[in-house]
């Protein structure tokens, strides 16, 4: 059972939120402001956070800041009615995970929900499990049945990355940023090679695939 914190100063709106949430499983605690919200974490685990921006005292912007400058990565999904491309963006700029705008589609929220548990799942473990294929992020070993593969450091970093988010695309500079760093001198031919040295490595793993998408990048796509 999972734990979801509803933040928002409307009352209608709290309530909304909290019977859609726990119609679908969850268990909802409410606060009414960024700082509420943090008194509530004091005494309640909390899994995961919806969190509106306009709010008095502390506004979701200063909450998602003081989370995460704490190293507080709990899992957040800002709710606005704020539409504005430059306001998405300074949500994900103070540390927010996805962002979604009213009036609320509550099926499109539980499945952004899902993902974004799914995903904290994935880095609290340090583990993607597929079938019986395991991804090992502290060995940095990939796993099937007896058969063991260490992989090199970045090799590894970018298969995690693929199989994490399955599904979607990454062009190959953003696989460059992410895996060798926005400073490195490295070219993005680089990541083409890896991905090569991948494909061979698993080419008889019937349990994933790594497909190139024309014009785009690359995704990983799970098939089981």
């Amino acid at each position: 059972m999972f734990n979801v914190l509803v933040v928002d100063d409307d009352k209608n709106t709290r309530m909304f939120l909290s019977a859609v949430l726990e119609n679908a499983g969850y268990t909802v605690h409410t606060a009414e402001d960024g700082e509420d919200a943090l008194r509530v974490m004091d005494r309640e685990h909390v899994d995961l956070v919806v969190l509106d921006i306009m709010m008095p005292k502390m506004d979701g912007y200063e909450f998602t800041k003081t989370l995460r400058e704490a190293q507080n990565n709990l899992p957040i999904l800002m709710v606005s009615a704020k539409q504005l491309p430059a306001d998405k963006h300074k949500g994900f700029l103070v540390g927010t995970d996805d962002y979604i705008t009213k009036p609320i589609d509550d099926e499109e929220m539980l499945y952004r929900i899902k993902a974004l548990l799914r995903r904290a799942k994935i880095a609290n473990d340090r583990r993607i499990e597929i079938g019986d294929v395991v991804l090992d992020y502290d060995s940095l070993t990939v796993t099937r049945g007896a058969e063991v593969q260490e992989l090199p450091q970045k090799e590894f970093m970018l298969l995690y990355k693929l199989l994490s988010y399955p599904g979607k695309i990454f062009t190959r500079i953003q696989l460059m940023d992410e895996i060798w760093g926005a400073e490195s001198d490295t070219g993005w031919e680089t990541v083409t090679v890896h991905i090569g040295r991948l494909r061979k490595r698993f080419e008889h793993f019937t349990e994933f695939s790594i497909e190139s998408v024309r014009g785009l990048g690359y995704k990983a796509v799970k098939k089981i």
